[in-house]
């Protein structure tokens, strides 16, 4: 996809990720876990990145954003997604895990660009559903989604076990 963006010379690119782009995702993932308050809680790798989405077992799909200006491509932000199913629907889904664009880059269209093209992956696989996470503070994304026309599911909380507690439920 290309579009053009909030600059005249400019023009915002979306394509899907290459192993190449795998440190630029992790600097993405970083500056999101900052902007997140919790600079401190990842732990990826770009061994786990190449592994997880470009490995013999591919766990996630990952949009590249970046603006081109004369044949300069410059990354702005990213969507990395992954299926789910529902067992209520009866279909396949995915779920975005991170979607961000860079703070300097923020009301250009890019997010909404990057929205857009993962619910059209999802209407084209035949998934019935997209859905993401949003911190409860985070009232920019909140407002965002919502003009998207995102509904919070209030009714539902998500539960999660890691670390010490995983290994002890693995093993009870």
């Amino acid at each position: 996809m290309t579009q053009s963006s909030s600059h005249p010379n400019d023009t915002l690119n979306l394509r899907p990720a290459t192993p190449a782009d795998v440190p630029q995702i992790l600097r993405f993932i970083r500056d999101l876990a900052e902007y997140e308050r919790e600079p401190d809680a990842v732990h990826a790798t770009e061994a786990d990145l190449l592994r997880d989405g470009f490995g013999a077992e591919k766990r996630f799909d990952c949009l590249i954003a970046e603006l081109c200006d004369s044949g300069t491509a410059v990354p702005v932000g990213f969507a990395l997604y992954f299926h789910n199913y529902s067992t209520w629907r009866g279909h396949a889904g995915i779920h975005i895990e991170d979607l961000y664009v860079r703070p300097e880059m923020r009301g250009k269209g890019i997010g909404k660009a990057l929205l857009t093209r993962v619910a059209a992956i999802a209407v084209a696989e035949g998934c019935t559903r997209l859905q993401w996470d949003v911190l409860e503070w985070n009232t920019p994304a909140i407002g965002f989604y919502q003009q998207m026309g995102a509904q919070m599911l209030m009714d539902w909380r998500t539960m999660r076990v890691t670390g010490q507690e995983l290994q002890a439920l693995s093993q009870s």
